[in-house]
């Protein structure tokens, strides 16, 4: 089982630490499993730590003010049928009822 880079940073300064992988650039930490999903492509996770995929449905976790709209999204709003954003794991897109064409950032999000 041999780690080369993190699969956040992708920096070559990681070590084992008991199951799980450290980098010690940036602090994170995952299972030796989790590299071959990240080798695959971008892995979009919410605010929880959930894996995202395309169609899914999130609530939103805090009010939001939305540029160019005076409607704010209010926390509790569901966004269904997500798109994920190519090569970026930070913003997902997708339209609430009353909003269309949005781009969230996942830390706001929980899978619903």
């Amino acid at each position: 089982m041999s780690v080369t880079s993190c699969p956040q940073c992708s920096l070559q300064n990681v070590y084992p630490d008991g199951a799980l992988w450290v980098c010690a650039d940036c602090g994170h930490e995952w299972a030796a499993g989790d590299t071959a999903e990240a080798a695959s492509g971008v892995v979009v996770r919410d605010s929880n730590g959930n894996v995202l995929v395309a169609g899914d449905t999130v609530t939103v976790i805090k009010d939001l003010k939305v540029k160019g709209s005076s409607i704010p999204l209010k926390q509790g709003t569901v966004i269904r049928n997500i798109r994920l954003v190519e090569d970026d794991a930070e913003n997902i897109e997708g339209n609430s009822d009353k909003i269309k064409g949005l781009v969230l950032k996942t830390c706001f999000l929980r899978k619903a």
